[in-house]
């Protein structure tokens, strides 16, 4: 268990305990809590183009900072928010790549995590699952898995696919398809499209649509989960206690009337905003807490605490799939966005995974609780003195988390393994 510690404090940016210069930080980011959370410790805001101590920035900015031509070198007391390379957790695309790879890894390895079973659906059908690694609905990339997805819809031609970009976010460009005549149809005119606007952005993932969420009050939700990773050699992560449930506004309905009802089927909160019966006061947002209350007097205690630590497993085994490829600059960290739906049988699906989730308060509950996360965050990443520092070993104290948890703090296990090595001598 990590040592008691006072949270340094500071006045003006000083640092109170050291008597450290003014902490400087910057952000791409305007009338965001970001900004107010750095405020509130008395640090200075100041441009990229200046000495900052902290730099929060958005992901096009974060790769042109580890951009080799630009040359720039960050100093042991800089720090950044996001990993170099942090796309090969966040690209939809490149997700599924990297846990399918890990799946086969393992499976190579005759480790037992890669055993598959034979699953029976909803519907009546039959299909084969890993027991222990399906963390993912079944996904194809496109348009290079075209003629296998053809292969696996023609199997199964009842099942409802949903496609999304992989470059984009908040809901948009998605669609759901039952039939192949309408995915043909989009190609054909994503073809004529392509020719004259071909972008890394236009791949994109079709996966087997989750069609039977869990509901509450007739109405689908997916969590948002936010974990902090301080480094992926060795795996440091950490998941935020506080997070929410996001509820579409109009009751779910399977119905192929309403397949193309976005108000239906997406959680996003920048596609429910504009629906008629969005609810402005909570933001269709519920507290994972109110929610795990809800599941033990419904579902019972067991059940709910079953589902959080399938929950935990698969946040831990989608960071192992991309820890081997990740560039783990000693002077990162990330909160990343989890969102994950629960089916009417209690499994988690990771849906995807966001880099730059909203630090923007939608209500006054959404302020409160990005204010703390913000808090945690900086709390966590850096040293007890609160200077950032890129040599430090990046092991918080266990005041500092906050209302972070450790999710897998791959140090302290090899720490705990040798203690007992030696305690058995």
């Amino acid at each position: 268990m990590a040592a008691q510690s006072r949270k340094p404090s500071y006045t003006n940016g000083r640092n109170t305990s050291t008597g450290f210069k003014i902490l400087k930080f910057c952000t791409d980011f305007d009338n965001s809590i970001v900004i107010s959370s750095f405020e509130l410790l008395g640090w200075k805001r100041v441009s990229s183009e200046d000495d900052w101590n902290v730099y929060w920035a958005n992901t096009l900015n974060s790769r042109n900072l580890f951009n080799a031509d630009i040359g720039i070198r960050l100093n042991d007391h800089q720090l950044t928010n996001h990993f170099p390379n942090h796309y090969e957790l966040v690209r939809k695309d490149l997700l599924v790549k990297n846990i399918k790879r890990y799946r086969k890894d393992l499976a190579r390895e005759c480790n037992p995590l890669a055993e598959k079973a034979d699953v029976k659906l909803p519907s009546g059908q039959v299909i084969t699952r890993y027991s222990y690694l399906d963390l993912i609905p079944l996904t194809y990339v496109l348009p290079s898995d075209y003629n296998i997805f053809v292969e696996e819809y023609r199997k199964f031609p009842q099942t409802t696919w949903i496609i999304k970009p992989c470059g984009r976010s908040q809901g948009a460009g998605i669609f759901l398809i039952n039939k192949l005549s309408k995915l043909k149809k989009w190609s054909r005119e994503s073809k004529k499209y392509l020719q004259h606007h071909l972008t890394s952005k236009d791949t994109f993932v079709i996966s087997r649509y989750i069609d039977n969420p869990l509901l509450i009050g007739g109405k689908k939700f997916d969590f948002r989960i936010y974990v902090l990773v301080t480094s992926f050699r060795p795996l440091k992560a950490y998941m935020f206690r506080r997070g929410f449930c996001r509820f579409c506004t109009m009751k779910y309905d399977a119905s192929v009337t309403e397949l193309d009802n976005m108000y239906v089927h997406l959680t996003n909160v920048s596609v429910q905003k504009h629906g008629n019966d969005y609810n402005s006061q909570h933001g269709g947002k519920l507290g994972l807490k109110n929610l795990k209350l809800y599941l033990e007097g419904t579902r019972g205690k067991p059940v709910t605490e079953r589902l959080f630590e399938q929950i935990d497993w698969l946040i831990v085994h989608s960071l192992k799939a991309v820890a081997p490829v990740m560039s783990n600059d000693r002077h990162c960290f990330e909160c990343y966005g989890y969102d994950i739906i629960i089916d009417d049988k209690l499994k988690p699906w990771l849906i995807e995974v966001n880099a730059s989730p909203s630090m923007v308060a939608t209500t006054a509950n959404d302020r409160i609780l990005k204010r703390k996360l913000m808090e945690d965050i900086l709390s966590v990443v850096l040293p007890p003195d609160g200077i950032p520092d890129a040599r430090w070993n990046k092991t918080p104290t266990e005041e500092a988390l906050g209302d972070f948890q450790i999710l897998i703090d791959e140090d302290l296990m090899h720490k705990n393994e040798q203690d007992l090595r030696n305690c058995s001598k």
